[in-house]
Order: C-alpha cells, then structure tokens, then sequence
C-alpha cells in the first residue's frame, strides 16, 4: 500500500508523519493549535488602508468582530470613528493594544447573501488630515444553507427576525 507524504511550506496547517504506518499501526493527521485560516485576517494596502477578512458568515444574524491593527503614526494615540453612519457595520469601542496598535470592536449585521464589504472610517482627534479606511470583507451565506464555523474573533450576537407570512400564528379576523 503506497503511503501518501505531504509537505507544507506555509506557516501552519498539516502535518502528515513521514514515516510509513507499521503494520497494526494508524496513521495520524496533526493541526497546528492555531490555523492560519482560522482567525480574523488583518491586511494593509498600498494605500495605507486596511482590509479585514473575518470568512463565512450567515444572513440574518448579527456578529461582534475583533481585530488588532497595527500601530499607525499619522492617526496619533486618540483615534475616534468617523460619525459617517454604515447600516451594517459600526465599531461599537476602540482601545490601544497591549502589543502595539488598535484594538477595534465592531458590529456587524449580515443582512443579504454574497461577497459583501462594508467599510469603516478611522480618524485623528489630533490631526484633522489623516483618516485610515478599514473595509470588513465577508462572505455571507444564505439562512437556510447550515452554521458556518466562525473565525477566532468573530462571534455571534443575535439573529435579526424577519416577518414571514407563512409562518404567522397570527389569523385575523373572520
């Protein structure tokens, strides 16, 4: 019985043995404890913004996400959200890390299916110039189609109910 090797030159992931099985002996999968895709994915772009990839979410369900960015100069050590209202994503506190950088608590509310991306503004309350764009990046799925399994610092907070006829108690008047 031919033995399959795999080797993995990411940072991460699965490690298959590289000896072949003795005989009454079963072969083992390891995981690393912490996946490279199994948290909240924070990215800077070209032009000094930043991308958050927080996976597979669920329509009609509302979810609290934390993320750490880095630390950014320009926007100083008083850093406010912009008062700019997003009807799906809002940042509910942010807190300097003990590592470096910004802690962001946000709110994000899954309301239609698809690739979807909501975006946040950060601002300076020392330098009126500088403002750093966070754009939250999710792939939401529709209600009916299974639990996904949510990234490390993504959790869900509630469901949002919508009215649905066929399924009313309520029977009017006859």
């Amino acid at each position: 019985m031919a033995t399959a090797k795999k080797t993995c030159t990411k940072a991460g992931g699965v490690h298959f043995s590289q000896e072949p099985p003795s005989a009454g002996a079963s072969s083992h999968v390891h995981f690393d404890e912490k996946l490279h895709d199994s948290v909240v994915m924070v990215t800077p772009e070209d032009d000094g913004n930043f991308m958050v990839k927080v996976g597979f979410l669920k329509t009609q369900h509302r979810y609290e996400i934390l993320f750490t960015l880095p630390d950014i100069p320009a926007l100083g050590k008083d850093v406010c959200r912009a008062p700019v209202p997003s009807p799906h994503l809002r940042i509910t506190d942010i807190t300097p890390a003990a590592e470096g950088g910004l802690k962001i608590t946000c709110e994000y509310l899954a309301l239609q299916e698809g690739v979807l991306c909501e975006e946040v503004l950060l601002l300076s309350e020392t330098n009126d110039d500088v403002c750093v764009r966070v754009k939250v990046h999710a792939r939401v799925m529709d209600r009916h189609h299974g639990t996904p399994m949510l990234l490390e610092g993504v959790r869900c907070i509630g469901t949002e109910l919508e009215y649905d006829s066929e399924q009313s108690d309520w029977q009017g008047f006859d």
